[in-house]
């Protein structure tokens, strides 16, 4: 007979966002009365940009014309985005990172659970706490973790780094040496940041310790502050030791589209001198066909000068609901962060609340829905997240009925 997986049943409970959803199902079905608004998981509400509009279309007619169909796409993605990229999001920042270390996919959220099967099979990982589930979910599957201990809510073979208001939300160090580091920042789902020099303070770490960074960059486009890097390549150094995932999803409302990238640089080489560039290039060769050709055309079109003031008026209208959300909530008297540099808004629940039970109060009594912070990790417990991604009036009322309890 056979035999599944056993690291998938080491995954603990369900996936947050399902309890997420069922909860509020639930609820919504037994007061169908009230209008329940969604602050919760990070999806976008805002169209998509009319540049990005006109070149899915343009891309459409031409798949409809036998002279300019396109089948597969190649492994890295096509020349014309990969171009586009290594112009506007690198080079422009004193980046030398090259379209051949740009490779295309359909999601940031595949690249980092994906990323890691390129590494040793005992490869020690160290994450932010509270962290992206993502992270640690797919180590988990690949037999990394260890066992896990329901009372801590922690694996004994992954080390934490804790992030909370004492430390200022930037994690330390890690005392013990670990193979693979993922940091976020701007971060999921703190809202929080690192200033350029500290950033170069992991970048030296890991060269001196032979680690590898996997940096998740998703939120770049929310930055506001100037010493806050947009790529960790503006580290000196970072080309030997750093992975960066990349998102069209948060920065030009591509959810609903499907595209990313990943940029692994042709310095990075293990103690043996092998080419990561070369083993993702061959994993993304093997296990993916490529982004479609429409989306890819219309991630191009981001970086028109068009596409980037249409994008820019689309952050802002975000962050302008983040602005209201942090200020609403400290008139309110609540402890927050974030929602400078990132669309979360990241809160203390009050009296020692737990982070679902206050879940369940905020859901009951203002009809409104977040996410509880310790579905992010321990360090997460007696926080609540809530995303700028609703609609302007949605995110008014939201804040107001907060407000009034």
């Amino acid at each position: 007979m056979f035999r599944v997986n056993e690291n998938y049943l080491k995954l603990p409970g369900s996936y947050l966002f399902s309890t997420i959803g069922k909860k509020v199902s639930a609820y919504a079905a037994a007061h169908p009365e009230e209008t329940v608004i969604r602050l919760g998981i990070g999806d976008v509400t805002q169209p998509l940009p009319p540049v990005v509009i006109e070149a899915l279309h343009k891309a459409v007619d031409e798949m409809g014309n036998a002279s300019t169909f396109h089948g597969y796409a190649p492994d890295l993605g096509y020349e014309f985005l990969r171009k586009a990229i290594s112009e506007n999001d690198f080079q422009a920042r004193g980046c030398q990172i090259t379209p051949d270390e740009i490779f295309v996919s359909d999601g940031a959220k595949s690249d980092s659970a994906n990323i890691q099967e390129i590494f040793a099979a005992d490869s020690r990982i160290a994450v932010c706490d509270p962290v992206y589930p993502v992270y640690v979910d797919s180590n988990v599957m690949a037999g990394r973790t260890g066992t896990y201990d329901a009372a801590t809510e922690t694996w004994s073979d992954v080390i934490y780094m804790p992030c909370t208001a004492e430390n200022g939300f930037v994690p330390d160090l890690p005392k013990e040496r670990p193979d693979l580091i993922y940091l976020c920042f701007p971060n999921n789902p703190t809202g929080e940041t690192l200033t350029k020099v500290q950033l170069q303070e992991w970048v030296d770490y890991a060269n001196r310790e032979g680690c590898v960074i996997i940096f998740d960059a998703a939120y770049e486009a929310y930055i506001s502050q100037e010493d806050i890097p947009h790529s960790i390549y503006e580290c000196k150094g970072a080309e030997t030791c750093a992975i960066e995932l990349r998102s069209f999803s948060k920065n030009a409302g591509f959810t609903g589209l499907r595209l990313a990238y990943t940029v692994v640089p042709k310095a990075l080489k293990d103690q043996n001198g092998t080419s990561l560039n070369a083993l993702w290039a061959r994993r993304h060769g093997t296990k993916y066909n490529g982004a479609p050709y429409i989306v890819q055309r219309a991630g191009e079109a981001v970086y028109t000068p068009e596409g980037q003031a249409q994008v820019r008026e689309m952050v802002g209208k975000y962050m302008k609901n983040a602005s209201y959300i942090l200020n609403g909530l400290k008139e309110a008297g609540y402890e927050v962060y974030g929602g400078v540099n990132s669309p979360y808004v990241w809160l203390r629940t009050p009296d020692q609340m737990t982070s679902w039970e206050f879940f369940d109060y905020l859901l009951e009594n203002a009809h409104v829905v977040g996410t509880p912070g310790s579905g992010f990790g321990p360090s997460g417990e007696h926080y609540f997240r809530l995303t700028a991604f609703g609609t302007w009036e949605n995110t008014v009322k939201a804040v107001d009925r907060i407000k009034a309890l």
